[in-house]
């Protein structure tokens, strides 16, 4: 006996439209990452450790940018009026996580 499946629908994220983008910014900064681990195993200079990290901290600076642009376009500024208060204080909450570092 067959069944019917069903299935559920892929949710629309704000960053779906630029998804293969940003995994291949986020395949980059974990190269990075395992360049950093290689510098330490070499024993390298730890200022030139750091000045990676830096680069490495950038470019996760620069993926958190973007995603918080796409949620405010589309989840935010896209979300039904009543809902739009809730959103944009998750936003700001998820915004006050990032810079909060160190």
């Amino acid at each position: 006996m067959l069944m019917a499946t069903e299935t559920t629908p892929t949710p629309t994220r704000g960053y779906t439209a630029t998804k293969d983008q940003l995994l291949k910014r986020l395949r980059r900064v974990e190269g990075q990452v395992r360049g950093v681990q290689g510098m330490v195993e070499d024993d390298r200079y730890c200022i030139d450790v750091l000045t990676q990290i830096s680069a490495v901290q950038a470019a996760l600076d620069k993926v958190a940018l973007g995603l918080v642009d796409e949620h405010t376009r589309h989840c935010v500024m896209g979300a039904e009026p009543s809902e739009q208060a809730d959103k944009t204080d998750e936003l700001v909450a998820a915004f006050a996580r990032l810079m909060r570092r160190g």
